[in-house]
Order: C-alpha cells, then sequence, then structure tokens
C-alpha cells in the first residue's frame, strides 16, 4: 500500500468532504480530522491506486503528560454563574460531536475533529496546584466549577483518578464545587460529594441530550447511556447530593421533541433543578456538526441548519453576551417557552442551591518535630 499526503491551505468546508473511513473511526463522534484555525496548511491522505486507505490504524486513545504551573481557571464572562474553575484534562474522550470546547484543541496544534476526541492531555499534579492555590494568602472563596469545558468524569478518570484527588482537597479546605457531567462515573465518589453536600458543599449537574440509546450513541459514543445517566442522578440524589438535570444541547428538528419527556424522567429520578443551552456553533463546530448530519441525518441537513441560523440572526453562530446560551427570534423563543412551562409544570426550580463560602478553611500545616537523637 502507498499513500500520498497532499498539502492544501486551511479550508474546513473543503476538507468536510474528506471523510474519515468508519472503521478507522468506529467509537468516535467526529466524522472528520480538519485542521485547526491556526495551522497554515493541512494534509489529506489520499490513496494514490496502489493500496487501500482502510488499512491505516484506527483512532486510539493517547493521553499526554500536562506540566501545569497553575489549575484555577478565572473568567469574567457576564452570562456565566461561576467565575473560576477547573478542567482536569484536555480533550475529551466522550466524543459529543457538538462539543462548544473543540476548538480549544487547535491551541495545541492538534484538530477540534478527531483529535479532541483521541489525543488527550492530563494534569496528574492537580490536587497539589489546587492545594498550593487555596492556601494562598489572598485566595477568597467563591464556587469552583468542574467540566465546564471538558469532562472531569471522561473514561480515562477512571484510571487516572484525577478528580478524586481534586475533591479530596476541596473537601479538606471547606471549599464550595459545582460539577457539570454525563458520566456514570461520578458515582465513584458520591462518599466525598454526599459529606460536602451535608455541609452545603456541593451540587451536580447531569447532562441529558436525549433518551433514545441509538441517538445518542451517534452523537455522544462514548459518554453514559441515557439510562445510566438516569440512574446516576438517582444514585445522587439519594445520597442528599442537590441535582440539576442539564437539557443541552437542544438540537433543533434532532432532539427538541424530547424536552419535556427529558425533565419529566430526570424530575422521577430526583433532579430539583433544570436548565438548557441551545446548540451552539463557535469556530470549527460549525464544519464538525455539518458533516455529521450529513453522515447520520442526511434527510434533515438543511432543516437542522436553517433552523440553527434562524435562532443566530442569519449566522451559524452568535457569541454575544446572553444570547450564545439561548439564542433570538421566534424558533428560540418558542424553545425557551416551552422548557419554562414544562419545568414549572414538573416542579423544577422552586429554589435555588446556593452553595456556601463562609465554611472555608485552610488547614494548618503539620508541624514536623526535630529528633532529640
Amino acid at each position: 500500500m502507498s499513500v500520498s499526503a497532499r498539502v492544501a491551505p486551511v479550508e474546513p468546508l473543503a476538507y468536510a468532504g474528506h471523510r474519515i473511513d468508519p472503521e478507522r473511526r468506529r467509537g468516535r463522534g467526529a466524522t472528520i480530522n480538519p485542521g485547526g484555525r491556526f495551522e497554515a496548511e493541512q494534509r489529506v491522505c489520499e490513496d494514490d491506486g496502489w493500496g487501500s486507505l482502510g488499512e491505516l490504524p484506527a483512532f486510539k486513545t493517547e493521553v499526554s503528560i500536562e506540566k501545569a504551573r497553575t489549575i484555577i481557571t478565572k473568567n469574567d464572562s457576564p452570562d456565566i454563574s461561576f467565575d473560576r474553575s477547573i478542567n482536569p484534562y484536555r480533550g475529551c474522550e466522550h466524543g459529543c460531536v457538538y462539543c462548544f470546547a473543540r476548538p480549544t484543541h487547535a491551541y495545541l496544534g492538534l484538530s477540534p475533529g478527531l483529535d479532541f476526541e483521541s489525543k488527550l492531555t492530563a494534569k496528574p499534579d492537580a490536587a497539589i496546584l489546587l492545594e498550593k492555590e487555596l492556601s494562598a494568602a489572598s485566595y477568597q472563596p467563591r464556587t469552583i466549577a468542574i467540566g465546564t469545558n471538558t469532562d472531569a468524569y471522561q473514561p480515562i478518570e477512571k484510571k487516572l483518578r484525577i478528580m478524586r484527588g481534586i475533591l479530596e482537597v476541596l473537601e479538606r479546605f471547606n471549599h464550595p464545587v459545582g460539577i457539570v457531567t454525563k458520566s456514570a462515573l461520578v458515582q465513584r465518589d458520591i462518599d466525598i460529594l454526599a459529606r460536602m453536600a451535608a455541609k452545603g458543599l456541593a451540587k451536580v449537574a447531569i447532562s441529558v441530550t436525549t433518551l433514545d440509546p441509538k441517538v445518542a450513541r451517534g452523537m455522544e459514543p462514548r459518554a453514559a447511556s441515557p439510562a445510566k445517566r438516569l440512574e446516576t442522578i438517582k444514585a445522587l440524589s439519594d445520597a442528599g447530593i442537590p441535582v440539576t438535570v442539564l437539557v443541552a444541547p437542544i438540537i433543533p428538528a434532532i432532539n427538541e421533541h424530547e424536552i419535556e419527556r427529558i425533565l419529566d424522567a430526570a424530575k422521577a429520578a430526583g433532579a430539583r433543578e433544570a436548565g438548557y443551552v441551545l446548540l451552539r456553533l463557535p469556530l470549527e463546530v460549525k464544519d464538525l456538526v455539518q458533516d455529521w448530519l450529513l453522515t447520520h441525518h442526511p434527510d434533515k441537513l438543511r432543516h437542522v441548519v436553517s433552523l440553527i441560523r434562524s435562532t443566530r440572526d442569519g449566522k451559524d453562530y452568535d457569541a454575544n453576551w446572553g444570547q450564545r446560551m439561548v439564542g433570538s427570534g421566534p424558533y428560540a423563543w418558542m424553545i425557551g417557552r416551552r422548557f419554562e412551562m414544562a419545568a414549572e409544570r414538573y416542579g423544577f426550580n422552586g429554589a435555588r442551591t446556593r452553595l456556601r463560602s463562609d465554611l472555608f478553611v485552610k488547614p494548618e500545616k503539620e508541624k514536623a518535630q526535630l529528633s532529640l537523637f
């Protein structure tokens, strides 16, 4: 077999035609692997007639170690409820095709496509760095959000246990934490989270995009099944941990018809609060989602794209504060009212869980005693 590499300017839309063979991307969400926007050129593998591109190796998960200098990331975005977060990993093996964090992989010189879900980086020193930052004399406690970029409970966490270490530090300092995940692995840490929740220091949001396992498998191939997520909501709730269900993202003509069913099922499982996010298509995500639609829902492609643009003032994405999460226009308004009416009908959001910061304490470091002998 012989394979040639054609070099061309980075044009993601043109590159979308070079779909990766299904056998090479089995179990992955993205169908393409376009170059990032910072790359001067892209390379496309092409069969030169001497062999089959199907013989190329499959995409396997690779994990690199990142030696971070700090672990708490600050933000001043006016339309989100937290000002600091922790991301133990870059990239996410869950492979959710719609993930708005995908473009961040371009900063690593990697593709927001298949690279994002197969070439990951981990921060094993996260707990040590966190303890150091929380111990600083100038540190003022406020809720730390985890899982806002990539999922801290993605499959590699089962072995690396970085998130577990972070929670152990937060519990020692009585520091509030809010977690967003779509993984059943969070049940592993119920012991810590239940103790923290009893003090008003922890809450968890579970993202439920669909109740249809077939749709979920194509859209979020390595995330927990819908049934597992509902099971996780129940396990957390039974342990006294406040749970929010996130219907996120709502994708026009794909899962919008499930809004009421998801809220009903989540309420029955024990969720107390609910929220939603309309599909976001920043930067490279636009091309990834469109090619995914062309692969899995070709008959709906034009309709979905048309509806998305109707919620973004005719564009694929509107990054303006206050608009990026919920969109604008008649269709976005309709989605919002449906969600609000269903949430009220099922008894969500009667009272918001406010985490406490007044219990924060910096544990005294052990003072070593010199030996006399």
